[in-house]
């Protein structure tokens, strides 16, 4: 039996695998609450990631009923970039700054600069720095708050943060590092000197984790925390990984020619690629993969926490959601929203504020406008997609994660809207899966392809053709969309 963790935004999930048998025998999930404030402020406290990994895995094994003495291995999915500062007694300095905080964006402007511009991030980490990177948020905090940044003992990542309560191991994986804005994600390597630009009091060998491999552990349990959680103290920690890394995994995309697109809080595609990638613009990272290879991915940062805002506004549940959006006609009758409630990480718009246009007394209905939310959010997904270029060629399928992807509706939009053939897997929390698929490669050896071949497995039920007659109105719905960005990149740059 393998253990898979996700600790996202919104809730921290845990599924339990059996491997031998092919199966998920359980599945449960804790929230936890978002801290927003004025100037794009998102944070979260650390010790509610700790409480709803034990309630979850609690539930798990209290539904499935297992002997605890089965479990052999645990793997932790974190969403990336947050920033986890730590004294020298392991405890937070600050809560953590998430993916989604757009505080930093001023500090972030200013990094690139003195790293030489794009062309001098690209050379030094193989990608350009993001403001919902880990690198502005360490520069706020020197800024911000000097007592705190005068404490920090350790730097890490949300996952980082977890196997460490679990392990007592300070240790990272390619992946996850990635994301952070001061690693060259072609070397795999620290780049001490770019910390250096952001953080010159701190010494790079004393608070950086341990870089290890994918397949390698991040350790055992320690023998207390093995007691709280009900499992034997020999449990490996694997060495985990971000969530876009781990959702990759499992949905099987470990090999080129898929896409995996996330409709969750934020929206996210990336496809597997064996070597280093140089994008053809800086909106598309040259991650690394949390098996090796490389991972391109793009991100926006407004999809289900947007339609979450549009649904909450009108008081609707769910299911009358739906109905309102499938109500409604492509287009929604000229209504266009750009959600970019939480700024906007693709186009590169961090300041960015949401916006409706084209209402009028005639289209001003709940179904346009639940429609228009979800539009937007797809439309920003396919420009995404457009940013891809050539690692878009050969596309076979997309492989569909995230909250959104239980909607035919949504579902469908995506595959008329970017005119591929859409699948989910049958697990939608592809990241906890995908970290207990990288727990049983970690403690087991072989080949991940042969894990994924027997887990992975794909919901038919799900699958959406693309229509042909509603990609040709997409087509005038998204020079619309494009047509509105480009009037709101104008006003704000």
């Amino acid at each position: 039996m393998y253990i898979g963790v996700d600790c996202g935004t919104q809730s921290t999930k845990v599924v339990l695998v059996d491997v031998d048998r092919a199966r998920v025998l359980g599945e449960a999930s804790r929230p936890h609450r978002l801290d927003e404030g004025a100037g794009g402020r998102r944070e979260q406290d650390p010790g509610e990631w700790i409480a709803a990994l034990r309630g979850a895995l609690g539930e798990v094994l209290a539904m499935t009923g297992i002997d605890p003495r089965a479990i052999r291995a645990l793997g932790v999915s974190g969403q990336q970039h947050g920033l986890v500062a730590l004294d020298a007694q392991g405890e937070p300095v600050h809560p953590a700054k998430l993916w989604c905080d757009t505080e930093t964006a001023a500090w972030n402007a200013a990094l690139i600069q003195r790293l030489g511009g794009e062309a001098g991030c690209l050379d030094k980490l193989g990608l350009v720095l993001q403001t919902g990177y880990t690198a502005s948020k360490i520069a706020w905090l020197r800024e911000v708050h000097p007592e705190a940044y005068r404490r920090v003992a350790s730097l890490l990542l949300p996952h980082d943060y977890l196997n460490f309560w679990l392990t007592g191991e300070r240790v990272t994986e390619a992946g996850d590092a990635s994301g952070t804005g001061y690693f060259d994600t072609r070397t795999r390597r620290w780049r001490h000197d770019v910390l250096a630009e952001i953080a010159p009091e701190l010494d790079p060998e004393r608070v950086l984790p341990r870089l290890i491999h994918a397949h390698e552990p991040a350790g055992t349990l320690r023998p207390e925390v093995a007691r709280e959680l009900g499992l034997a103290d020999h449990v490996l920690v694997s060495s985990g990984g971000g969530d876009n890394m781990l959702g990759a995994i499992g949905t099987g995309n470990i090999r080129p020619g898929l896409v995996t697109l996330s409709l969750g809080t934020s929206g996210t595609l990336c496809a597997f690629s064996p070597e280093p990638v140089v994008p053809d613009n800086a909106m598309v990272a040259n991650f690394c993969a949390s098996h090796g290879g490389w991972l391109p991915l793009v991100c926006t940062m407004n999809v289900t926490s947007a339609t979450t805002r549009i649904r909450e506004l009108l008081g609707l549940d769910l299911v009358t959601f739906g109905e309102r959006v499938a109500a409604a006609p492509i287009g929604a009758e000229g209504a266009t929203l750009l959600p970019f409630f939480n700024g906007e990480r693709v186009p590169m718009l961090p300041e960015a504020t949401a916006s409706l246009d084209g209402l009028t007394s005639v289209n001003t209905t709940q179904a346009n406008l639940c429609r228009a939310v979800v539009e937007g959010a797809t439309l920003g997904l396919r420009y995404g997609l457009d940013q891809f270029g050539r690692l878009a060629e050969g596309l076979r399928e997309i492989r569909l994660i995230g909250g959104g992807s239980r909607s035919p509706v949504w579902r469908q939009m995506v595959a008329d809207v970017t005119g591929s053939r859409v699948i989910c897997p049958e697990i939608a929390d592809a990241a906890a899966l995908g970290a207990a698929l990288q727990a049983a490669w970690c403690h087991q050896g072989g080949e991940l392809a042969d894990l994924c071949a027997r887990l992975v497995h794909l919901d038919e039920s799900s699958r959406a053709e693309p229509d042909p007659a509603n990609v040709d109105a997409y087509r005038e719905v998204y020079a619309r969309y494009r047509r509105r960005l480009a009037e709101r990149h104008a006003v704000l740059t």
